[in-house]
């Protein structure tokens, strides 16, 4: 596992370098994420302006000023917040103190931020500066949907950012009500669909406020918003980050990782030697022991350990089929021998690698509907279709995790939002079809 890239230098290069280690694999996929489905938005609304589905809006703008105290301040105070934390992880920051502890701290670099916050006034300063006019000037110009990409992509940050730790407190609301200033400032727990939900709303409402049309917007994001989500589960695979699979019982694992064929009861001598890691999550270590730190996947009793028992094929490789996430970023498993860095567990029994199956499937769903755009001609078809995908595709994963369970009907959190996300895209799709055809008729 790659937990943030000093794990990736140190492996492919060979190079131990420190300070890489506070850019997290996860956090990077997801910007990756970003860019990605920022282009795909981009490419999508250019074609719908093309057609002649999206028009420009024309603004009242002012150019030629000077900047302004107010720019000048707002540009320096961000400066200092970032040369404060950035420069302060590469020079200032303890080393028994994790990336993620470091950012949230009140720790930092002072004199890094003051360069920062002077450098930053400075750049706006002159760029405002080179553009300046004897008497500045109202201009009207025409601002396209593709171009409002950036401050879109923004706001889904954002707002995702907020929505994901607002549904996850929420799955977590013990834990939350116990310590809630740390669960709002913690780097984990980040749920997927809050972020989403959120996400949408947002943006739904400043693409109205600047005359987008809704139905155009949202069927050119939904490609975007599959691959997005594709390249962000690699994230949590290459990290593992937790959202893995059940235990697979056809193989069992070494606390090295290595993952081999299991003999009939060799699960069960697993679940017995490892009995704390499964019954109580607490810390128990001495000097030969191997045991596990604090987690959340406990179980009443060992009878209640979730597995499935399933052989890779022999044309397919073991490890889509059972993995153990050696040195993952959770810090989840048992002690592996010989390991004194960080990140140095690996869990007692592999698990199914679910990241890596819906980055697989979102993927050939991304290509489904990427080349089928063309074709699909009615207005919140493609959206609907994205929303259904999408919901069938995490309520099947679901069915292979371990989450939280609600109500009588055991779903957890995810599969009742992917079967909402189901009916609303199926339901979607059928109140466009049919107002097509009325429209058609009329």
């Amino acid at each position: 596992m790659y937990p943030n890239l000093y794990y990736v230098f140190k492996d492919w290069f060979g190079v131990e370098w420190k300070p890489l280690s506070f850019l997290n694999t996860f956090g990077l996929m997801v910007a990756i994420s970003f860019v990605v489905a920022a282009w795909i938005l981009t490419v999508e609304l250019r074609r719908k302006e093309k057609q002649g589905l999206l028009l420009p809006r024309e603004e009242m703008i002012t150019v030629g000023k000077p900047a302004t105290i107010f720019d000048l301040i707002t540009n320096a105070i961000l400066g200092f917040a970032f040369g404060y934390k950035f420069l302060g992880l590469f020079f200032s920051k303890p080393d028994m103190v994790s990336p993620q502890e470091y950012i949230f701290s009140n720790q930092g670099n002072l004199a890094g931020g003051i360069i920062v916050a002077l450098l930053m006034a400075g750049l706006k300063w002159w760029d405002k500066n080179k553009l300046k006019l004897k008497e500045p000037e109202r201009r009207v110009v025409r601002i396209w949907p593709h171009d409002r990409v950036g401050d879109i992509v923004i706001m889904g940050l954002v707002f995702g950012i907020l929505g994901a730790k607002l549904f996850d407190n929420l799955e977590h609301w013990d834990e939350f009500w116990a310590n809630p200033i740390e669960r709002l400032l913690s780097q984990s727990g980040l749920t997927f669909y809050g972020g989403l939900i959120l996400a949408s709303i947002a943006i739904c409402w400043y693409a109205v406020s600047k005359s987008i049309k809704l139905k155009h917007l949202v069927d050119a994001a939904a490609p975007a918003l599959m691959i997005a989500y594709a390249i962000g589960r690699i994230g949590c695979q290459v990290s593992g980050d937790g959202d893995w699979g059940i235990y697979n019982s056809a193989y069992i694992s070494d606390n090295s990782g290595k993952v081999v064929l299991a003999n009939k009861d060799d699960f069960q001598k697993m679940l017995n030697t490892d009995s704390t890691y499964f019954l109580k999550g607490e810390v128990w270590e001495n000097e030969d022991s191997r045991r596990i730190y604090v987690t959340d996947r406990t179980y009443p009793n060992l009878s209640s350990v979730p597995h499935y028992s399933i052989k890779a094929p022999s044309f397919l490789p073991v490890w889509l089929f059972a993995y153990s996430y050696p040195q993952n970023v959770n810090k989840d498993g048992i002690l592996m021998p010989e390991i004194t860095d960080e990140h140095n567990r690996v869990l007692p029994s592999p698990v199914f690698p679910t990241p890596l199956y819906e980055t697989l499937i979102c993927t050939l769903l991304f290509f489904i509907m990427w080349f089928n755009r063309n074709r699909i001609k009615t207005p919140y078809i493609m959206f609907g279709l994205y929303l259904s995908l999408n919901g069938i595709e995490r309520f099947l994963i679901e069915m292979m995790r371990v989450n939280r369970s609600y109500g009588s009907l055991k779903l957890t959190q995810a599969e009742i939002i992917a079967l909402l996300l189901i009916a609303s895209g199926l339901l979607l799709i059928l109140i466009a079809k049919k107002t097509i055809k009325k429209v058609e008729i009329e």
